[in-house]
């Protein structure tokens, strides 16, 4: 349409009639709907024309969207936790800090690591009176493992949390039999989830029915409710009401100093966190003046998985930075997608060059091409997102599987996630083909026709630069990847010190008639053939284990006050898991005052009262939780925790047979299951009323890097993908390239060149981009896998060779890309490619 037209045209259409400007509105639309069909069909043409190339670029780009979908699905869940809860915006959580202070010493206000989330009792009702911004109050315990029993069901269920009768009016678990608001009132009161109650009762409403509780108390079935969602930091198998505690041991709830408690409170409408916090010092001093350790602070629950720095946490925490680095992954694998979309493009120039000429010269403007290439560009990535929905839905069982998690993406796909996905696919297909588009309606018809037109200079250093991006891409998470496993591997094998293989764990949950008998059941587990020795605790290595208010004389005389990490052990614990002494004596039963006036610490715990040389803290006085004695030995540090932690102060003290949980048994590692069968056979006479439950310590303590595991295996997975996908725009641009470059290859083998100097010409260039790439990888992906070994005490060093690994096996696999195509052109016939010429 020429520019008279135009103005007639805009003339025509500001001055006609109603009806004229109508039927004008109408002229157009139907212009536009006919526009968008030729486009349809130029583009459908297209795709099926170069059907290797198109195929390239729809499956990286489907690729691509299905692993940001997956990915997007798995930081949905992580940021999901905890948000079903209906008053989730008003729930707060009451941090607890006990520091220990020496006299005349400001310690100043506690860092967000030195709060805890397990605290004392009395906190939450004093809290509750004295802030009248306070709507409800809720406390639970810290989770136990009890014999249920019904009829001759008997079941070993872990798991089983004491709470608050207000735990309903707080959190939204969904009661599926029963009262949620008094479930939890009356003492020996149980609330079972649907899991547990269809273990023993099927289908039926046990409401009324009755638990036997570790063969003794009866418990009524008050409730039964929906197992609560996996994406919760509270979990647990069953509730048991707070006042049966009490009833128990009703001492522990006025008592500041000791701590079992998580406390989450409910705060009326528009009250801020800020109001609490101002006026907790105050309270403190009011509540508990003796304890200048002693402070508290509010955590809102939305924080509670991602963003909490505090410890002893009530369930599983996520990482913010294993989020932001699946961010990034799968932006990194769409521009690596869009940058093979966009080199595949720019270089088939040459064969839409005369394509453009011929319709710029029949009258087509250089916007209405740019719009036609826009538009094949945005068809190509719906296609490619109608694919990735595809590969998306058995995608996220693998996800589950790898990431340990069971997503709850049920719901995820519906209509407006269908919508969400076309606009993404629109911003895709802009993205990839703004560049290609722009660059093919730029060229000069007269220039083309006249079969003088080349790809500009400024076309193929582009090309070249973003190869350069995607491999830079790829090679940092080659060795994120690498880095990762090597610091799994090193986990895995470091030297904790302490025996840890072949070490059976008998649970026999703190059974009284087990700890009554505690002597006589291991001396008859010893006597059995494969057993090395027995030893008893009242918790193992990688086990939660408590801390122990302490005080331990000092290097000037006095009595320094500290509170390190405890365990109770018996006279053969050390021996059994083989750690070793560095000064003093184990505790024995040649000494009878072992058992009620001695203690063993480790050296970090030696270093915590002031000693340098272990040796020295031998003799000194001690006082811990009502005993007092001379501590009289010291064994060598050992990792009782996972590698995240250092090693901390540790002190190990005789624990009397009624605190004692654990039987550890040093076995064979030849015929295990006969050694297994005969213990079971040995228990079941010895312990008639306990099932014999078991486990391996060195599988229980790896469990503690279940959540590395499962990082290291998603982040394989989908750097995997995203080098799949660099390859796939790697092996297409080889190809175009070596087409393009056929009559060359056909010269130079007239000319004499053999097959492998041609396979090198055709690879060089891209060899020397791979290299640039290793170069601009190594600092970022340093960085990056940096901050994540941050995360770990005890780590790996990141050395030059890591980086030289995973620049080796990019170069390894582009060339391997490569190959195929440059020796099938290195091997063709230059007769074929001459005889046109």
């Amino acid at each position: 349409m020429s520019d008279s037209e135009q103005v007639d045209t805009c003339f025509f259409h500001r001055s006609g009639s109603k009806s004229e400007r109508h039927a004008f509105c109408t002229f157009q639309a139907l212009t536009h709907i006919t526009m968008i069909q030729h486009f349809f069909q130029i583009a459908w043409r297209n795709l099926l024309k170069r059907k290797f190339y198109s195929f390239i670029n729809i499956a990286g780009l489907a690729v691509g969207m299905a692993c940001c979908l997956l990915i997007t699905i798995y930081i949905k869940n992580e940021l999901s936790y905890d948000q079903y809860h209906v008053h989730r915006d008003r729930i707060v959580r009451v941090l607890q800090s006990f520091r220990t202070v020496q006299k005349g010493v400001n310690p100043g206000p506690p860092a967000p690591e030195d709060f805890w989330v397990w605290g004392c009792a009395p906190v939450g009702p004093a809290l509750q009176a004295d802030f009248p911004e306070i709507e409800k109050m809720v406390r639970f315990m810290s989770p136990v493992s009890l014999l249920l029993q019904h009829g001759e069901k008997r079941f070993q269920q872990d798991n089983l949390v004491c709470m608050d009768s207000t735990a309903f009016d707080v959190f939204s678990w969904k009661m599926i039999y029963g009262n949620p608001h008094t479930a939890l009132v009356e003492p020996n009161s149980i609330v079972l989830t649907r899991k547990v109650s269809e273990k023993f009762f099927g289908d039926a409403n046990p409401v009324g029915q009755s638990l036997r509780v570790d063969n003794g108390d009866n418990y009524q079935i008050t409730g039964v409710m929906e197992d609560v969602p996996p994406n919760s930091q509270i979990t647990f198998n069953g509730l048991i009401s707070m006042s049966t505690e009490r009833k128990q041991r009703p001492d522990i709830f006025n008592y500041w100093g000791y701590v079992d408690f998580y406390t989450y409170l409910l705060l009326k409408e528009n009250t801020s966190i800020q109001s609490l916090q101002s006026k907790s010092a105050a309270f403190v001093k009011t509540h508990n003046p003796d304890d200048k350790g002693y402070s508290i602070a509010f955590e809102k629950m939305n924080d509670a998985y991602l963003h909490s720095a505090a410890i002893r946490q009530p369930g599983p925490t996520g990482s913010r930075l294993n989020v932001y680095l699946f961010s990034c992954i799968a932006v990194f694998i769409m521009l690596i997608a869009c940058i093979n979309f966009m080199n595949l493009s720019t270089a088939r120039s040459l064969e839409r060059a005369k394509e453009v000429g011929v319709r710029k010269v029949l009258g087509v403007r250089p916007h209405s091409l740019m719009w036609q290439f826009l538009f094949e560009s945005i068809v190509m990535s719906l296609a490619a997102a109608m694919i990735a929905i595809i590969l998306a839905r058995p995608g996220v069982r693998l996800i589950e599987t790898l990431s340990g998690k069971d997503l709850s993406y049920a719901g995820f796909f519906n209509p407006l996630m269908v919508f969400y996905m076309v606009v993404f696919a629109v911003m895709v297909g802009i993205i990839a083909g703004i560049y290609p588009a722009w660059f093919l309606s730029g060229f000069k018809p007269i220039a083309v026709l006249k079969g003088k037109f080349n790809p500009s200079g400024e076309g193929i250093s582009l090309r070249k630069a973003l190869v350069v991006f995607q491999f830079t891409l790829s090679i940092a998470l080659i060795a994120g990847t690498i880095i990762v496993y090597s610091q799994l591997k090193y986990v895995n094998r470091h030297d904790l010190g302490f025996q840890k293989d072949q070490m059976v764990i008998i649970n026999f949950e703190g059974d009284g008639k087990v700890q009554d008998n505690i002597e006589s059941i291991k001396k008859a587990i010893a006597d059995q053939p494969g057993v090395v020795s027995v030893g008893a605790s009242r918790a193992v290595p990688g086990e939660f284990l408590p801390n122990a208010g302490s005080q331990i004389e000092g290097p000037d005389g006095q009595m320094r006050d500290q509170g390190p990490f405890i365990y109770e052990i018996d006279f053969d614990f050390i021996p059994v898991y083989h750690i070793p002494l560095v000064a003093g004596r184990n505790y024995s039963r040649a000494y009878t005052t072992d058992s009620a006036q001695a203690m063993v610490i480790n050296e970090a715990a030696a270093k915590l009262f002031g000693y340098t040389r272990p040796a020295d803290v031998v003799g000194k006085k001690f006082s811990q939780w009502g005993r007092t004695g001379t501590v009289i030995g010291v064994v060598k540090d050992f990792n009782f925790r996972s590698l995240h932690q250092a090693v901390e102060p540790l002190t190990l003290r005789y624990g009397y047979p009624y605190n004692l949980n654990r039987i550890s048994v040093s076995i064979k590692g030849n015929n295990v299951q006969s050694t297994l069968a005969r213990l079971k056979k040995t228990w079941d006479r010895m312990a008639p009323q306990r099932p014999f439950m078991y486990h391996f310590l060195d599988e229980s303590f790896s469990a503690q890097y279940e959540a590395d595991q499962h990082f290291g295996k998603l982040f394989t997975f989908f750097s995997y993908l995203a080098i799949c996908i660099a390859c796939l725009g790697l092996f297409g641009l080889s190809t175009f390239m070596a087409q393009q470059r056929i009559k060359e290859i056909g010269v130079r083998k007239v000319l004499g060149s053999s097959v492998s100097g041609i396979v090198l010409l055709l690879s060089k260039d891209f060899i020397k981009l791979i290299l640039i790439a290793i170069v601009i990888a190594t600092p970022l992906s340093l960085w990056a896998m940096n901050q994540w070994l941050q995360g770990f005490a005890y780590r790996i060093s990141i050395g030059p060779l890591v980086f030289l690994e995973a620049g080796m096996i990019s170069l390894a696999i582009a060339l391997a890309t490569m190959a195929w195509q440059s020796i099938k052109a290195a091997m063709s016939n230059p007769v074929s490619s001459l005889r046109n010429e």
